[in-house]
């Protein structure tokens, strides 16, 4: 469930994002395209959450 959330929250906030940075330049909003970085954030954060270690629990400090 937690990865359904995290594609939702991405996806979201990529297209959000999108959306502004191309108001601020005045660009054309193209939904595939940001689609598209969706994913592929979404695969980058996938990427990071394994390569960093899980946190030390309360017993181990």
């Amino acid at each position: 469930m937690k990865y359904l959330w995290g594609f939702i929250w991405t996806f979201i906030l990529v297209h959000m994002l999108t959306y502004v940075a191309g108001s601020m330049l005045s660009a054309e909003y193209d939904f595939k395209m940001a689609s598209i970085y969706g994913i592929g954030a979404y695969i980058l954060v996938l990427i990071i959450s394994s390569i960093l270690p899980a946190p030390a629990s309360a017993e181990e400090h």
